[in-house]
């Protein structure tokens, strides 16, 4: 693939996105097995979209959000994760095969989150909700692979499909026709992950939902989905 209008530094490998990692290399080979020959961008940026909802768990409980933790190849190590972490993965990925990505972080209103998970919040307004940001068919386009087909079950909520060309974000409303997620305030697209901006947004404003410096209080996003 040439990068004609946008900058070649959105291939490049960072901290967090360390697709040069063999963990990274080895999750992108088995997304795509017989290789990216032949394929178009468009064909591997779907491929590793739907490897990143459903090959790896959304949790936001017991999450690590050092930097460490927020690594692309960390998050594939634990096989979970929650929109931050996700969204990190899926953009090494694509930088992996060719595609620029950037991350996009905005600050959203769940209507549908459990309970408990909503007093830990302290609310409906979840802050810093990630995705990732393709440059594809020569036009940049949002993919959100967060929530993985068996917790949209669980939650009533309809899995978002990507197909490269247009945006992919939450649905309004679930299943049953009830509001989902409002997009509140955009942080904007980012060629790195801006880490103390984020990690720090979020803990000031949810310091309910961590239970150590770095880490999300233990807990299942399953068990309250059966619980509700």
């Amino acid at each position: 693939m040439t990068v004609h209008s946008v900058d070649s530094a959105l291939l490049d490998t960072t901290e967090f996105l360390d697709h040069d990692s063999d963990t990274v290399r080895d999750f992108v080979a088995k997304a795509l097995p017989t290789g990216v020959e032949g394929l178009s961008d468009i064909d591997r940026a779907l491929a590793l979209y739907y490897a990143v909802r459903d090959g790896i768990h959304y949790e936001v409980y017991g999450a690590d959000l050092s930097r460490h933790g927020l690594k692309a190849s960390s998050t594939i190590k634990r096989g979970m994760g929650f929109c931050v972490h996700k969204s990190i993965l899926y953009a090494a990925a694509l930088r992996a095969v060719g595609v620029p990505s950037r991350i996009y972080y905005g600050d959203v209103r769940n209507h549908l989150a459990s309970p408990r998970l909503e007093e830990l919040m302290g609310g409906k307004v979840f802050t810093f909700h990630s995705l990732t940001t393709a440059y594809l068919d020569g036009k940049w386009v949002r993919a959100t692979p967060v929530f993985n087909k068996m917790l949209c079950t669980l939650y009533k909520i309809k899995p978002l499909d990507f197909d490269g060309r247009t945006d992919s974000m939450y649905h309004p409303f679930d299943e049953d026709g009830r509001r989902h997620m409002e997009f509140l305030r955009a942080h904007g697209d980012f060629d790195d992950v801006p880490y103390d901006m984020v990690v720090d947004g979020i803990r000031a404003a949810h310091p309910r939902l961590f239970e150590g410096r770095d880490t999300t209080a233990k807990g299942s996003l399953v068990l309250d989905a059966t619980q509700a």
